[in-house]
């Protein structure tokens, strides 16, 4: 299994640094970066709720199944 995260693609569209999607969120800028690239093993819904409010997007646009090779 392999979620992968398309957080620079909304930030792209909404023209969006990541210092500030950090800041509106809660979250420092390393943190906002591990999960950006990701580096993090697991996001609360808290914070995805926070990044889903700040972007006005669903879930389903930051985060992307596909399976394993």
């Amino acid at each position: 299994m392999a979620i992968i995260v398309r957080l620079d693609r909304m930030m792209a569209d909404r023209k969006m640094s990541l210092n500030e999607l950090a800041e509106k969120v809660g979250l420092t800028n390393v943190n906002m970066s591990n999960l950006k690239t990701g580096k993090m093993k697991g996001i609360r819904f808290e914070t995805l709720n926070s990044i889903c409010k700040v972007l006005e997007c669903q879930p389903g646009d930051i985060l992307e199944y596909t399976e394993d090779e």
